[in-house]
């Protein structure tokens, strides 16, 4: 059965950032995860020959979907190809484990093996490869720290530092530039809860001067990378 969490996103500055940890620590503990605080989150996603997933947002279609390949710290440890399912503010995430070479498999046009996957959202990405003509958009990086809380299963998250890399799907790679996909001077604030949302958190959330958006990472990386799609790659905004 799928359970969906509720997902809320804010757009907050960095005076408000320090003034909301310092709130958050005798409640929330830090993703025992993230080291020295916080981690590196890679994803490279997908999108069609109509380009649905960015169309979609858009256009704020009530369900969506993405597919996505996330790493961690731009290692290979752990890599995962996730589907995010959006209904309104409600999401919910299913992910199978790749190897590195998979990975590159993928990127590389190889989409045979998946068809033999154990996991069927490795074989209905299939699918959606050959038929909608599923392929590599951008790379999506960020810096998170992250929060829990354990009643409620809250979950809050401080994304700094959204950026593009250039150049190559090679998400492993460490050395690829990037350009700002986001204002400097502020970061998202992500707030996600299966539940309920606790009266505490609703207090130390509320005095924070912040503005609830639909923002997309996706969108906004696409945005910035927009201009690499000319003549050469013309057909994601002419079909």
């Amino acid at each position: 059965m799928r359970v969906y969490r509720h997902e809320l996103k804010y757009f907050i500055n960095y005076g408000d950032y320090e003034s909301l940890k310092v709130r958050m620590s005798p409640y929330f503990s830090l993703d025992p995860n993230a080291l020295d605080g916080e981690y590196v989150i890679r994803s490279l996603y997908f999108d069609d020959l109509w380009n649905s997933a960015y169309e979609e947002k858009d256009m704020g279609v009530y369900f969506r979907k993405k597919y996505r390949i996330r790493i961690y710290n731009y290692s290979d440890k752990v890599i995962k190809l996730e589907r995010k399912l959006k209904q309104g503010q409600y999401i919910f995430k299913e992910s199978a484990s790749l190897s590195r070479d998979e990975v590159y498999r993928i990127i590389d046009g190889d989409y045979d093996f998946l068809l033999q996957h154990k996991k069927n959202l490795c074989r209905e990405f299939y699918y959606e490869c050959v038929s909608r003509y599923m392929r590599p958009r951008v790379i999506v990086d960020y810096d998170r720290t992250p929060y829990i809380l354990d009643e409620g299963t809250v979950r809050v998250t401080f994304d700094k530092k959204l950026r593009a890399p250039l150049e190559s799907f090679d998400i492993f790679n460490s050395e690829l530039p990037t350009i700002s996909a986001f204002p400097v001077d502020k970061l998202i604030m992500e707030v996600k809860f299966t539940e309920f949302l606790p009266r505490i958190v609703k207090d130390i959330i509320r005095p924070v001067p912040n503005e609830l958006v639909a923002a997309s990472k996706y969108v906004m990386c696409c945005d910035k990378t927009a201009y690499l799609y000319n003549e050469s790659a013309c057909y994601w905004n002419e079909m």
